[in-house]
């Protein structure tokens, strides 16, 4: 008797329904296709991981910094509020200040909680003077000190908030600055921490007279802001006016001021001296801030004027102007 093997044999309406299930089998490679519900769930799944992601993301706070030049601070506040930018001739509440600025700060950015408020300032050898020490240890404060070069010019302080603004910008530490100066050198850390993410807000003191800030810096920044004389004026205080020899308050109201071009003169002459004294290298950098005079080279123009018309500019605008345009006059002359 023949032996014949065993063959399992498929109803042929098994077969056609095999043949059918793998045809509408949207994972099945040998379909040859992906049908459109299988990709709308995957793109469901997609869009289900990305809100659960955007919902952590959301519940992570905002954080902002404030980062203030104190240089810029002290001259335009003490000109707008005392009519000098000679540190000497006013008191800041520095802390009063700093709190000022955190509560607008809390204002503005609502859902954003502070890291800390850094405040440059210039220092000889980097060692805090005694109001530094002070700032230093308030809370949620941190000073940094630049140098003082022989013009007692600043030196360092940019680099300084351009190392802070990127580094925290890059280590995703803040998602806002607020930015208190005007410098035109400060456009390269704005740009550095705006290229990791951050927002930059640019805060200015209203301005005595024309603007204390570079337009290359305000066209940089995300937004801009000005704190007029009624923000400023609880947070300075000027000091009694010094007299001097032969100089007495009633003859001083008497007297009519020296003209314009008196101290223009004054002005004039002063900086012959400076430049005999300090040489062209001072000059040289001192050329690139004009119109404007750094704040300790004004304070010195202005003691040496007073000593030499014997009476004090506190007080006249016109004639400060006139003394530094007498300045910046001679220097530009002999280059």
């Amino acid at each position: 008797m023949a032996n014949y093997s065993r063959v399992r044999t498929v109803p042929a309406d098994n077969e056609a329904g095999m043949n059918e299930a793998r045809v509408n089998d949207p994972e099945d490679p040998a379909n040859g296709r992906t049908s459109g519900h299988a990709i709308a769930a995957r793109l469901e799944r997609t869009n289900a991981l990305l809100e659960r992601m955007l919902a952590e993301v959301a519940k992570t706070p905002s954080t902002h910094a404030i980062f203030v030049d104190a240089g810029y601070v002290y001259a335009a506040a003490g000109l707008l509020v005392a009519g000098t930018e000679d540190r000497r001739s006013f008191d800041l509440d520095a802390e009063g200040l700093i709190d000022a600025f955190i509560d607008k700060a809390r204002t503005i950015f609502a859902d954003s909680r502070l890291l800390r408020v850094y405040w440059y300032d210039g220092a000889r050898r980097r060692i805090h003077t005694a109001e530094q020490q002070t700032i230093a240890e308030l809370p949620d404060v941190k000073v940094r000190l630049g140098n003082l070069n022989a013009s007692n010019q600043q030196k360092g302080v940019d680099s300084l908030i351009r190392s802070d603004l990127e580094s925290l910008a890059r280590h995703r530490a803040i998602s806002d600055a607020a930015l208190v100066g005007g410098d035109e050198d400060l456009v390269s850390a704005v740009e550095a921490a705006q290229g990791y993410g951050a927002r930059v807000h640019l805060w200015g003191i209203e301005a005595a007279d024309g603007r204390n800030q570079a337009e290359p810096l305000l066209w940089e920044v995300d937004s801009q802001r000005t704190f007029d004389l009624d923000f400023c004026r609880p947070y300075v205080t000027r000091r009694p006016v010094t007299m001097y020899e032969g100089e007495d308050a009633g003859a001083a109201d008497a007297e009519p001021p020296p003209s314009r071009d008196e101290v223009r003169f004054v002005g004039a002459q002063i900086a012959a001296a400076w430049l005999a004294e300090r040489g062209h290298n001072a000059m040289t950098e001192l050329l690139p801030g004009h119109p404007y005079l750094p704040g300790p080279v004004d304070q010195d123009l202005l003691i040496e004027a007073e000593r030499v018309l014997r009476r004090s500019l506190r007080g006249h605008a016109q004639l400060r102007r006139a003394l530094r345009d007498g300045f910046w006059q001679h220097l530009r002359s002999v280059t």
